[in-house]
């Protein structure tokens, strides 16, 4: 009998124990990637079933569900128990549910186009679009319906059967009683039954912005100009030439011969030069109150959003530097710190047009004393001011704002009132004008530029 030796079992030990090691190993990494393999086979079969779930409760509405319960309460009662009358109700509504299903095909082969006439109109004036629906698929199209939102409205479109290739047009009127900036679109398609149980519903990315412009007056060119600067106001700066004359001085070298002035010379016996006053364009602030409690109704509001884009469209015309200034909006929490201005665009007159077609009221921005106060530190140049506002501002409200310019600049205040009597009046330096209506407004600049 051969007894082993102490190190062949020492070698027979070891190598069995790392065979089990390395078993034990590969047992271990077979479990994790079943465990990460489950673990994503239930992701995937969870947004499976999430997803088909959203698309059919987007699919079924009140209606279909309604009629869902109904077959299977029916079907599950009358089959049970033998209620003939649960069971043809089940079956009835099983089959209004299944006869549903083939309107939701095709959803997808519409084309839609929509367009406007005009993307910048005047409040009050009609504007037509144009929806171009065409059957893009290779069977006959079903009846469906096109919601087109409007603003904070909704244009329902009917479009009736479409043969393959065919097309149906159909206007769409946008109302634009009021200013604003409108945004028509985007379309959506509302596929569906007659007796709206299911229905497929898609959207189209075409959208329209549609700016509705304040109704505006025309003013004579000199209408604005109670100080008539077209050429440009005088400044305190001295120059060697420009429009302003302001005195004669003796000739030093490096002076233009241009600017000598002989007649002077010839009296003096030495060479004079005319010396000017430096000139500057005519800067007209235009500040547009936009605070809630400054305007007793929405017509005083809207007349003096016309009044302010009136003013500022002649003043472009005129070739003058304009500014149209708003209160900016400040949180309830910070109005006591934080003051603010926001500037229209000026660039041209259907840019101040559009800016002031989405201007609106509200509480949350800054009286007109202040406006003006930062209008005034923003433009220390102005050399004119219109103050556009409502009827609840008082005579110490309008003297508070006009006290941000300094005296030479000529201060006119627009008080928007439709019940009110129009007149012109001096209120200290302040020139105020009150109108009731927009044809006012010429009238009153017009009587206030010949006195």
């Amino acid at each position: 009998m051969t007894i082993p030796s102490e190190s062949r079992l020492t070698r027979t030990a070891e190598s069995t124990g790392t065979a089990h090691a390395h078993t034990r190993y590969a047992t271990a990494r077979s479990t994790t990637v079943l465990a990460v393999r489950g673990e994503r086979a239930w992701r995937r079969a969870r947004q499976t079933v999430v997803t088909a779930w959203r698309a059919v409760a987007g699919t079924v509405t009140v209606a279909g569900w309604l009629l869902l319960a109904a077959a299977a309460v029916g079907l599950a009662l009358g089959i049970t128990f033998g209620w003939l009358e649960f069971a043809v109700a089940g079956v009835i509504a099983a089959a209004l549910l299944v006869l549903s299903v083939p309107f939701l095909f095709s959803a997808r082969s519409y084309d839609v186009d929509l367009g406007l006439d005009h993307d910048r109109v005047v409040a009050g004036t009609q504007v037509h679009g144009t929806l171009r629906v065409t059957n893009i698929g290779r069977g006959i199209a079903l009846p469906g319906r096109i919601d087109v939102p409007v603003g904070e409205g909704l244009v329902d479109v009917y479009v009736p059967i479409l043969r393959s290739g065919h097309t149906h047009v159909q206007e769409v009127l946008v109302p634009t009683h009021r200013r604003g900036v409108i945004t028509v679109g985007p379309a959506h398609t509302v596929r569906g039954d007659p007796l709206g149980i299911l229905k497929r519903e898609a959207t189209w990315d075409d959208t329209h912005t549609l700016y509705v412009h304040p109704v505006t007056t025309t003013l004579r060119s000199t209408s604005t100009g109670f100080i008539r600067d077209l050429e440009g106001s005088a400044s305190r700066t001295i120059v060697d030439a420009d429009i302003s004359f302001h005195a004669i001085r003796p000739y030093v070298p490096g002076d233009a011969q241009r600017q000598i002035h002989w007649k002077s010379t010839a009296k003096t016996g030495t060479l004079m030069v005319r010396q000017y006053e430096e000139t500057r364009r005519s800067r007209m602030v235009i500040a547009l109150a936009l605070a809630e409690g400054e305007y007793g109704s929405d017509d005083e509001f809207e007349l003096a959003v016309s009044a302010a884009g009136s003013i500022g469209i002649r003043g472009i015309r005129d070739g003058r530097d304009v500014d149209v200034v708003v209160g900016g909006e400040v949180p309830e929490f910070a109005r006591s710190t934080v003051r603010t201005i926001r500037e229209l665009a000026t660039v041209s007159t259907r840019t101040l047009l559009d800016d002031l077609a989405g201007v609106e009221r509200t509480a949350l921005v800054a009286p007109l004393t202040g406006v003006t106060s930062l209008a005034r530190e923003t433009h220390p140049d102005a050399s004119i001011a219109f103050l556009v506002c409502g009827s609840a501002q008082t005579a110490r409200s309008l003297q508070a704002a006009a006290l941000a310019f300094p005296a030479e600049v000529a201060v006119v205040a627009v008080v928007c009132n439709p019940e009110a009597e129009p007149g012109f009046r001096r209120l200290g330096t302040i020139s105020v004008i009150s109108i009731g209506l927009l044809d006012d407004l010429r009238q009153l600049l017009a009587r206030g530029a010949q006195s």
